[in-house]
């Protein structure tokens, strides 16, 4: 029997919380029963400095004795922090992460708790559909994992960051110390045995969504420059072959001057290198930087989040 942890990252979450805790703490009822984890287990609601009322919310759940404790960040950290706090912070034999939205199916934290018994120390929940998403979601979400997939990062296909990691796979994760957080990228290095579950999709219960296309291309952006450096080898490329197209017009403009009579300058030849060299100049100078802005924020070792409370 194990203590089990359910850590749900929350922002502005008053709408749905009450139903979350109320369909979780089923599913932790119904564990407890069967005897797969023990009466100590709890789900962790970690505030990502809601502006609502989702922190009255939780402190009103552990006031009435339910099975919650609550975490609350100092300000707003974003997703990826707001998931690492609950998990850094959290006791527990295994620990859950789900989102508050319930679109995860909350039934398949029964199967992730029986793969973890069989030994498993990571247990993905995959998406089998994503009927519930827009056409333009799950359009992007195909690219993007097409696209991280050529950029040569590991990663799981069609999972969010529902999952459970034993207390050793807690402890690995303890080590990675980087600022700019892709979990989903993380995880699959630490290399323990793992397994996945598959779920439907559903639609959020309440709410908004607090994933909206800038977010998402944020999250790319993140998954690409902290886990590749293929950008970079492509600007090589890129940049030999301009320097040989380059040394081959050099000699023809030479050939050209001194060995025939047709040597008349062009607007147009004058022009067009100048636009081609000075946006692949530009192009190459914002891949680079964006990799200069992740040293330059790694370097500055500032804390990733700050607990200002606990219950």
């Amino acid at each position: 029997m194990i203590t089990l942890g359910i850590v749900v990252p929350c922002f502005n979450e008053e709408a749905v919380l009450p139903e979350t805790s109320r369909r979780l703490g089923a599913m932790l009822g119904r564990l407890r029963g069967s005897g797969k984890v023990g009466p100590s287990s709890r789900i962790f609601f970690v505030d990502d400095g809601s502006r609502d009322r989702t922190w009255p919310l939780i402190e009103g759940m552990v006031a009435a004795g339910e099975p919650v404790a609550g975490i609350r960040l100092s300000r707003n950290r974003g997703h990826q922090n707001a998931l690492l706090a609950g998990l850094l912070a959290a006791p527990g034999d295994a620990l859950v992460s789900i989102d508050a939205d319930l679109q995860d199916d909350v039934g398949q934290i029964e199967a992730m708790v029986d793969r973890h018994a069989e030994g498993c120390d990571v247990v993905y929940g995959v998406r089998k559909r994503r009927d519930a998403d827009t056409w333009f979601k799950r359009v992007t979400a195909a690219g993007f994992y097409r696209l991280i997939a050529l950029m040569g990062v590991e990663t799981v296909r069609d999972h969010a960051d529902y999952r459970l990691l034993s207390r050793r796979a807690i402890e690995g994760l303890r080590g990675y110390g980087e600022v700019n957080l892709y979990l989903r990228g993380i995880v699959p290095l630490l290399g323990f045995r793992t397994a996945t579950v598959e779920y439907a999709r559903s639609e959020r219960r309440a709410g908004e969504s607090k994933y909206p296309l800038r977010k998402m291309l944020g999250l790319a952006l993140e998954a690409i420059t902290s886990f590749s450096v293929v950008p970079l080898r492509l600007i090589t490329l890129i940049g030999f072959f301009v320097f040989s197209f380059s040394a081959m017009m050099v000699a023809w403009t030479l050939w050209v001057r001194f060995f025939t009579n047709e040597a008349v300058p062009g607007w147009t030849s004058t022009t067009l290198p100048i636009y081609l060299l000075g946006g692949l100049h530009i192009l190459c100078l914002g891949v680079i930087g964006e990799y200069l802005g992740k040293l330059y924020q790694e370097a500055k070792r500032r804390p990733r989040y700050i607990i200002e409370r606990c219950l």
